[in-house]
């Protein structure tokens, strides 16, 4: 098993090399075919009053701006995987829906897996529509953290898991990475008192079921009694463990950095220090 197509989502020139290089170093070690996509978004229309007609002259500046922005994305890809000879084409596409449109959807949904750069939480602008893309995909999102310049080995990983679908989801779609990976470890974080089964058997089923793939596995739980919360759990974990990917699955409803692994709220992905792979 391999990712055999990988979108990546190159949004603005700023993350346009970072996105670019992450998906070539991806691509090389996988053998995938790659596309680089970008969304422009159709300007809103400014009004003159007191008629409100359509302002023309900004119309065409904002448009401009617009279209030099995807010239400018799309050099970099191009450059930048002529340069790797990979098997790799360029989409852009232009709607007012953006990233939601129903093209780019139908892009995201025939791919193996997406990679897109992390919102850098010191901007008031998150890129919403990019987010709902992601959200709605419904294939696996590599996320990479904005102060994440260079592509880096995936050796670590670290599978925050709770038994449920979505976390299913995402240990099966990172599959590929974790058979590549020197170390798995399985993050269970207090997990129910089940009536037929005890706590401390909890993760055990998928930790087998990972073996069998001859993935090197090790399973930890952690009771916390309610004294810190998930987040920083796995926060400090990723840090202790220098951990490369942390994989999870994604939950809630229309905004990732609000449906992760139950209660884990936005603050777990504004503080990314590791590549995260999420799937819903």
């Amino acid at each position: 098993m391999a990712y055999k197509t990988i979108l990546a989502v190159l949004d603005t020139p700023q993350n346009a090399r970072q996105i670019a290089d992450f998906s070539i170093a991806l691509a090389e070690k996988f053998s995938s075919h790659l596309i680089g996509a970008h969304a422009e978004t159709l300007a809103a229309v400014p009004l003159i009053a007191p008629m409100e007609i359509p302002d023309p002259a900004a119309v065409q500046v904002l448009q401009e701006v617009a279209q030099k922005e995807t010239a400018e994305v799309e050099r970099i890809f191009k450059e930048r995987t002529a340069r790797e000879g990979l098997s790799a084409e360029w989409r852009s596409f232009m709607s007012a829906a953006g990233y939601s449109s129903a093209s780019v959807m139908e892009t995201a949904r025939t791919s193996d897996l997406i990679v897109a750069s992390q919102s850098d939480p010191a901007h008031a602008d998150h890129r919403a529509d990019l987010e709902t893309f992601l959200f709605e995909s419904g294939r696996p999102m590599l996320l990479v953290p904005y102060t994440m310049k260079e592509p880096v080995a995936i050796n670590r990983i670290l599978v925050a898991w709770n038994g449920s679908r979505e976390a299913a989801r995402a240990t099966f779609d990172s599959l590929p990475f974790l058979k590549a990976a020197t170390t798995v470890e399985i993050l269970l974080i207090d997990p129910p008192d089940r009536g037929d089964r005890a706590p401390e058997l909890a993760g055990t089923e998928i930790a087998a079921t990972l073996a069998r793939h001859d993935i090197n596995v090790t399973l930890t739980t952690q009771e916390t009694g309610g004294s810190l919360p998930a987040a920083a759990v796995i926060e400090n974990r990723l840090s202790d463990n220098s951990i490369d990917l942390l994989v999870m699955g994604g939950y809630g409803h229309s905004r990732w950095w609000e449906m992760l692994f139950g209660g884990v709220t936005r603050s777990l992905l504004d503080s990314m220090t590791a590549l995260t792979l999420l799937s819903r």
